[in-house]
Formats: structure tokens, C-alpha cells, sequence
């Protein structure tokens, strides 16, 4: 069977979809679509009747690639007001021959949230810590054990239930089923993540268009998280403010002209703009870097300091993506201010080499290797779409079917 999976990352500046099939263990994008956005707003949806055409739009644009309908997609969703807490589940081994299966870890692990998620809020990712056999025994890995008893304790992550709902609903009026959603920031760690990760504490930040997302990863897991209203749209209302200029201006300005440090920024590249007083005015790549430079200092002084709030644990790394990353010069900054331990993450796949791409990338790396984990085999596109390169339209309801009608999600079903 061959493993294609779609996934989407919804931003306040772009709409992000990538299409890519696990050939070999390593991934091939088929196709990719960054589409302006319109009703989101620092990561949320404002305007459903706006953002639904860009949707459709950003559908389109890949399936014109493909020839063939995209009808599921897995979701990225926005950390804000994330929450994290430790729970612990146990369940009664019922097989003839009280080994342990899969089916006995999904029990203990629903066992662990059993009345503690609020009604508002929705289970984002549920991961074992260590499991407990029997009188308290810990193993490492319980599959095929014999036992009378399961223990599992596990870290879980919640997010308020519109962080998903708003998105999930959009998708799924344009025909579009949401397979599955988690945390962007985890679709991060997975597209970057190294060897040595798996055994240390290291940070994540991906600092995009209007929010900047700053996460603790602690041997792989994902245990704290902060989202700061901060971004490049900061940068845009400096240069707008100083040099009296247009938000459309300034855009240009930013894209144009500026740099995250002046080291090589040249006082004789200029550009003309004219202000709202109606005059000329010819601004520099120094002095736009000047000003993008110093917002962006301060953006991440801040994000160094929400560090040392959201652990006390020795850094070991720390990886930082995001639109804003790809500015040039923005290695050196982040030097000046981190020291060596900090890196740009690169997106460098085939057909996708933007670090704009790095969530839903790594977003379609995540579930495979989950599914994997599971011997499940999953496609968006069954053998057949895949033969006939044929439309489908397929119209999915919003209802018990619905993503958000499962506590937990299409890999907690079997």
C-alpha cells in the first residue's frame, strides 16, 4: 500500500499544505501550496466566510498538481493556552493468555484521563511515560508480558477546545476530513530532530508572522509550551512608524531591504517610498536593518527569558524555524543572543525548502512514525484514486464522525 498523507498548518500570514508519500522510510513531496490567509488571526479563525476560500484555494493549488481530490488531511493547531500535566491509568489484563497487547496500553492511557479533561478543552497528544506491571514493577516495554495488571503514566497535553474546533469545522465545510490534530510545535520537533534530542532537554521556537511559539522538549516529549504575540508583523509596524510609511510599504520594505543583523547591510542599496505626507523618501538596506535588527533582539532577549520560566532544567539545544528564521543574517543574531548551542532548523526537502513548511512537513513524519509504531497502514488516497487520478467530491458532516467528536483520535481506535 502506498502511504500518501496531506497535513495543514493554518497561519495568520499563510496557509501552509503539504502532500508527500513515505516511499522507502523517507519522505516525497508530491505536492505543496502556501496560500495568503485571510480571517486568521494570531493563529485563530475570526472570519469563517473568509478564510474558507483561501482554503479551497490552498486545496486546489495541490490538487492541480495531483489530479486527484484531497479529502483528508492531518491538522496542525495552535499551542495557545496549552496545558500539560502528568496522569496515571491502569487497567486489568483480559486476554486468555494475560500477555499484554496494544489494546491494554489505549485502556490505561484513557483510564489516566478519566474526569480530568474540562469540558472546553481537548486532548492534543497523550504520551507513556513508563509503564507498571503487576505489585508496581517497572518495564520498559510491556507488549507481550505476561501480567494481571497494566499501569501506564503518561504526560498530556490539552488545548482549549476552540484552539481545534474553529479549523476543524472550516476544513470540513469544504469537504475536508480532519484525520487527526496535534500541537504545530511537535511537527517542528519531528521535521529537525536529531539523536541527540532523544536523550536531552533542548528548545524549540518557531517564530512566525504573528505569534512567536517557544517549547520544551524533554527526550522527545514535548512538556511545556508558551505562545508570545510577538513576530514579524512587529518588525512591519516599526518600519511603517519610522519611516512613516504604509503597512503595504513597510512589507516591502521588510522583504526587500531588511536583514536580522547589519553585518554586510549597505548604506548605498536604497529603495524609494513615498510617506504619508506625500513625500519621497529613499530608504536603505541599513537602515531597514537597523530597525528589524533591533525588534528582533528584543524578541528574542524575551523568548530567553520565558525559557529560564518555562524550565529550570540544563539546555542542551536549541533549534529555532519559522518565517522570520530565513532572514538573512538571522544565524548571526541568534548567536549574538543564545551563544553556539542555538541553530536555524532548515526545511530542505525536495519541493519544499522553506523553513515556512517545517510544521507540516514534520507533521506528516510525526504520524507516520505513529502509525508505523501501530503496524497500521494509512493513505489519504486509496489504491484506486491512486490508479484513475480521478476527482472525488466528497461532502463530510460535521458530526459524530467529526474529529472533535473523539476523545481520542484516529490512532487511539484500534
Amino acid at each position: 500500500m502506498r502511504k500518501v498523507f496531506a497535513s495543514i498548518d493554518i497561519g495568520s500570514n499563510f496557509i501552509k499544505l503539504v502532500v508527500g508519500e513515505i516511499f522507502k522510510n523517507r519522505l516525497q513531496i508530491l505536492a505543496a501550496s502556501q496560500t495568503p490567509s485571510l480571517g486568521i488571526q494570531n493563529g485563530f479563525v475570526v472570519d469563517p466566510q473568509a478564510v474558507m476560500p483561501k482554503l479551497e484555494e490552498a486545496f486546489q493549488k495541490c490538487e492541480n498538481i495531483l489530479g486527484i481530490k484531497i479529502s483528508k488531511v492531518f491538522l496542525a493547531v495552535p499551542s495557545e493556552n496549552s496545558e500539560f500535566f502528568l496522569a496515571e491509568g491502569s487497567t486489568t489484563i483480559t486476554s486468555e493468555d494475560h500477555t499484554i497487547r496494544n489494546v491494554d496500553i489505549v485502556r490505561a492511557m484513557q483510564a489516566s484521563t478519566y474526569n480530568r479533561i474540562d469540558n472546553g478543552r481537548e486532548i492534543v497528544s497523550i504520551h507513556p511515560t513508563s509503564y507498571y506491571i503487576d505489585e508496581g514493577e517497572n518495564i520498559k516495554n510491556p507488549i507481550g508480558v505476561e501480567a494481571s495488571k497494566l499501569t501506564v503514566k503518561c504526560l498530556v497535553a490539552t488545548i482549549p477546545r476552540k484552539n481545534a474546533y474553529t479549523l476543524a469545522k472550516c476544513l470540513e465545510q469544504i469537504g475536508v476530513q480532519v484525520v487527526d490534530f496535534t500541537l504545530g510545535t511537535i511537527g517542528d520537533f519531528y521535521e529537525f530532530q536529531k539523536e541527540m534530542m532523544k536523550d536531552n532537554v533542548g528548545v524549540f521556537i518557531n517564530m512566525g508572522y504573528s505569534k512567536t511559539e517557544i517549547s520544551i522538549f524533554n527526550k522527545g516529549l514535548l512538556t511545556n509550551s508558551k505562545t508570545l504575540d510577538l513576530g514579524a508583523k512587529n518588525i512591519e509596524q516599526d518600519l511603517a512608524y519610522i519611516f512613516k510609511v504604509s503597512a503595504k510599504d513597510a512589507r516591502d520594505i521588510k522583504q526587500n531591504l531588511c536583514a536580522a543583523h547589519n553585518r554586510g547591510a549597505s548604506a548605498s542599496i536604497k529603495k524609494k517610498y513615498t510617506n504619508k505626507n506625500g513625500e519621497e523618501i529613499s530608504v536603505s538596506e541599513y537602515e531597514a536593518t537597523e530597525v528589524a535588527s533591533s525588534r528582533l533582539e528584543e524578541i528574542l532577549k524575551i523568548v530567553k527569558k520565558e525559557i529560564n520560566h518555562l524550565t529550570k532544567k540544563e539546555i542542551h539545544y536549541i533549534m529555532i524555524t519559522g518565517g522570520v528564521s530565513e532572514m538573512t543574517n538571522f544565524s548571526l543574531l541568534l548567536e549574538e543572543v543564545f551563544g553556539r548551542s542555538a541553530k536555524v532548523g532548515t526545511t530542505n526537502e525536495l519541493g519544499v525548502r522553506s523553513n515556512i513548511y517545517s510544521t507540516s512537513v514534520g507533521l506528516i513524519k510525526y504520524y507516520e512514525e505513529k502509525l508505523r509504531t501501530r503496524n497500521q497502514d494509512f493513505s489519504i488516497f486509496d489504491e484506486e484514486e491512486l490508479k484513475e487520478m480521478c476527482t472525488i467530491n466528497k461532502k463530510i458532516s460535521f458530526g459524530e464522525n467529526s474529529i472533535l467528536g473523539k476523545l481520542f483520535g484516529y490512532f487511539f481506535d484500534n
